[in-house]
């Protein structure tokens, strides 16, 4: 069982974290939500702040601390390695945020509830291709999983693990025994002998065309374009 925490104060940081693993959690996962509105904040102080809280409840509990991150960081791969050498079991790639739309009528900032598609996974995909090998932490795909294919695809990218939560929405709890049963059967017909097999078969430092998730790739995307 693993704890969610997302914090705004030192304070609480430390204090939910050291609850949820005296509650019985086995890890805890580390949620960083803040949008810097304030122009006078440069992004060297937001990651220090980050990388402070990380190690300060490292210190204070046994379990192992995962961190979910957003993709907004100038330099994610720095980052990255920087919450690997502060400790972190695991990195948890991305956080979806939820994007307010505009009521023009009533003139209001309205709530919107979007679900993710396999659409979103391509992101997770190209930096879990970059990190795996690279950094010491287990990694972890969120957002975009909702086949059995997306979930072949994230292993292979790198991920130890991928999460699933809008797909057991639209599909209900069962959707994971039909996952695993497809997952089964395509590792049988390619002749995997476990999943571990493919873990990371994709990334940048053992796929064959490692440009794929590079610039290089940019001119290829464009050029695949067809009218309908």
């Amino acid at each position: 069982m693993i704890g969610s925490l997302n914090g705004t104060s030192p304070e609480g940081w430390l204090d939910y974290a050291r609850l949820i693993q005296d509650a019985g959690a086995d890890a805890l996962e580390l949620n960083f939500y803040h949008v810097v509105t304030d122009p006078n904040q440069d992004g060297a102080a937001l990651e220090q702040r980050l990388l402070d809280v990380v190690r300060a409840v490292k210190a204070h509990v046994r379990i192992p601390v995962a961190i979910k991150l957003s993709p907004f960081y100038s330099s994610f791969a720095n980052l990255a390695h920087q919450l690997d050498d502060a400790g972190a079991s695991g990195l948890v790639l991305f956080n979806r945020f939820y994007q307010p739309d505009i009521d023009p009528d009533a003139l209001d900032a309205v709530p919107r509830l979007q679900l993710s598609d396999s659409g979103d996974l391509l992101l997770r995909l190209r930096w879990l291709a970059i990190l795996s090998g690279r950094v010491r932490a287990s990694l972890a795909a969120t957002g975009g999983a909702h086949t059995c294919i997306d979930t072949v695809k994230a292993v292979m990218a790198g991920a130890h693990a991928v999460q699933m939560v809008a797909a057991l929405l639209l599909h209900g709890p069962s959707h994971l025994a039909k996952i695993r049963r497809e997952l089964s059967h395509w590792l049988e017909v390619r002749e995997y002998e476990s999943l571990e097999q493919a873990q990371g078969s994709m990334s940048l430092l053992r796929c064959p065309n490692p440009e794929a998730f590079e610039r290089g790739n940019y001119m290829k995307v464009l050029q695949t374009w067809r009218a309908r």
